[in-house]
């Protein structure tokens, strides 16, 4: 069988997306111009934390949760929402991600380049997240 690897995918999805710096994401941060949506699985926010003030949206449910037409919709995952950055750990989940909203027809949206470890590494507050 021959199938496009994943590391193929993630390349191709990064040519048609909008990457960010950890620095330009401070920079939207400090100007209040930024929603950071973490797409990692929730085990992973349990255990590693997570950016404040992030809205978590597993990479699972992304396209249902925001499309208005899906029954899993959630307006409130995306109210107020202004510049959508996506993150995972590295940084392939979210330019998966990032490529599929861009695919729905969103517009401003970018993923984070280095993902989570590059944010945690620059200092960005990282909350904890209980189990409920």
């Amino acid at each position: 069988m021959n199938i496009k690897s994943s590391k193929t995918l993630v390349q191709e999805a990064q040519k048609g997306i909008e990457t960010v710096s950890v620095s330009e994401v401070k920079a939207l941060l400090k100007n209040n111009q930024v929603t950071l949506i973490d797409v990692r699985d929730i085990r992973e926010l349990w255990k590693e934390g997570t950016i404040e003030n992030s809205k978590h949206i597993p990479r699972g449910m992304l396209e249902f949760w925001l499309d208005p037409e899906s029954s899993y919709y959630k307006s409130n995952k995306i109210k107020d929402i202004k510049k959508m950055v996506l993150f995972c750990a590295l940084g392939w989940r979210s330019a998966l991600a990032t490529k599929s909203l861009v695919d729905m027809g969103f517009k401003n949206v970018a993923h984070v380049a280095g993902g989570f470890d590059a944010l945690k590494n620059s200092g960005i507050k990282i909350v904890k997240k209980d189990k409920k």
